[in-house]
């Protein structure tokens, strides 16, 4: 079963560096990574900036799409309005089948803010003792739903880009 895990951290640049922890613990097959992707908000600026880790694209890898949709809902409804927030009131409604529900969007909202940085990873088979001390060097609170096997289903049927057949 994957885990669509939130990290946040107290400081803009702070999930970066964790990033590259993660990916090292992906290299020795401590974690299996699936995608992830970054949020960075540093102080004075009126806005998040988020980045999908492209160099995870591949099988399994999630869309631009699933990214965009995700942080969308956390981020940029309440900067858009109530008329926008409608139309993206129906687009929660459709992340729920997938296992991500309003209250993980609201308390993800809550919590990354201005200062702050947030990595988001999906992964699964983590030896969590090993990930565990790796990840003691960095101050950050987590955020996590656990996905079950039919919403990952889903999920991946939703968002997962397929890979092009190879030209011949």
């Amino acid at each position: 079963m994957a885990t669509l895990t939130v990290l946040e951290f107290d400081t803009a640049d702070s999930a970066q560096k964790a990033l590259h922890v993660v990916e090292d613990l992906s290299k020795r097959q401590l974690i299996n990574l699936h995608d992830a992707a970054i949020v960075t908000w540093p102080e004075g600026k009126k806005k998040p900036k988020t980045e999908q880790l492209h160099n995870l694209a591949g099988v399994g890898a999630l869309s631009g799409a699933f990214w965009g949709m995700l942080f969308g809902l956390i981020f940029f409804v309440p900067i858009l309005g109530i008329v926008v927030g409608a139309a993206m009131g129906a687009l929660a409604g459709s992340m729920s089948h997938v296992g991500i529900s309003d209250d993980f969007i609201k308390s993800v909202r809550s919590k990354v803010t201005e200062g702050t940085s947030a990595l988001f990873l999906m992964t699964s088979d983590a030896v969590e003792d090993r990930v565990a001390d790796a990840m003691k060097q960095f101050k950050f609170e987590v955020i996590a739903t656990n996905l079950s096997a039919k919403e990952e289903k889903k999920l991946h049927e939703t968002f997962v880009e397929e890979e092009a057949a190879p030209a011949r």
